[in-house]
């Protein structure tokens, strides 16, 4: 859950977005964009997906560990 709130959080800064601008993006509320980030959610496939999307990753890069840690 960690791993998914920290590269969340690091792309959407990585793209200069508001938690609000991702979450009209992805089509979701902000505050369940600002809970997914604070390892609060668990997150569903489909909302993966969206936030992969708005975020032009694949879904799957949100849930890879940096593998340098």
């Amino acid at each position: 859950m960690q791993v998914f709130a920290a590269n969340l959080r690091a792309r959407r800064l990585e793209l200069g977005l508001s938690q609000e601008a991702l979450a009209e993006r992805a089509g979701l509320d902000r505050t369940y964009v600002s809970s997914c980030e604070r390892g609060l959610r668990n997150v569903t496939l489909t909302s993966l997906a969206q936030l992969g999307g708005a975020l032009g990753v694949e879904a799957r890069d949100l849930l890879k560990a940096d593998e340098n840690e």
